[in-house]
């Protein structure tokens, strides 16, 4: 499946409008419901591999971020072959207590995952709490970035974020549309 057909499937199954408060605090009259792309394996699978030309050379763990990338970070890592952490936003109180579980990041070069990115702010506190396990994180990958500082925010503290859609191929005036 193209990139086109991609982002018009992304489009139609995930954009709402309305009022909706972002994890910023800001109130958008957009939202692209990501849980509606990840619940669909066809579409999910399809997203994963055209994201897997966005991995740099070099990654050696893919790091999903509680609760949306932990669905791409797997279905990503089926098309790379790389392993897999998920981050937590918070480290649990007890069995493992980490807050990265599965593959371990300590001294590996590591590339976050998320679905969509809109401020940052998770990538950024992730990644910085990923680094004081010993990570080595310099990029991001998104399915969506919805243009709004994000990709700013984390060129800040050294993350280069790489966007397989970005909201100008949301909208209904998009190329191919």
């Amino acid at each position: 499946m193209n990139l086109d057909d991609l982002a018009r499937q992304v489009d139609d199954r995930s954009r709402l409008t309305g009022e909706f408060v972002l994890r910023s605090g800001r109130v958008a009259t957009e939202y692209f419901d990501k849980y509606q792309f990840e619940a669909d394996p066809a579409l999910l699978d399809a997203l994963a591999e055209q994201l897997a030309a966005l991995v740099p050379a070099g990654t050696q763990v893919l790091a999903g971020l509680e609760m949306g990338g932990i669905a791409v970070v797997t279905a990503l890592g089926r098309h790379t072959g790389l392993p897999c952490a998920f981050v937590r936003k918070a480290a649990k109180p007890y069995g493992t207590a980490r807050l990265a579980e599965g593959a371990e990041v300590t001294g590996r070069q590591v590339l976050v995952v998320e679905d969509v990115v809109t401020s940052g702010g998770q990538v950024v506190a992730s990644t910085r709490e990923l680094r004081q396990l010993g990570a080595r994180v310099d990029a991001a990958v998104c399915v969506i970035d919805r243009q709004e500082g994000g990709a700013e925010a984390l060129a800040v503290e050294g993350i280069a974020l790489r966007a397989l859609l970005t909201r100008a191929d949301l909208t209904p005036e998009a190329p191919g549309r």
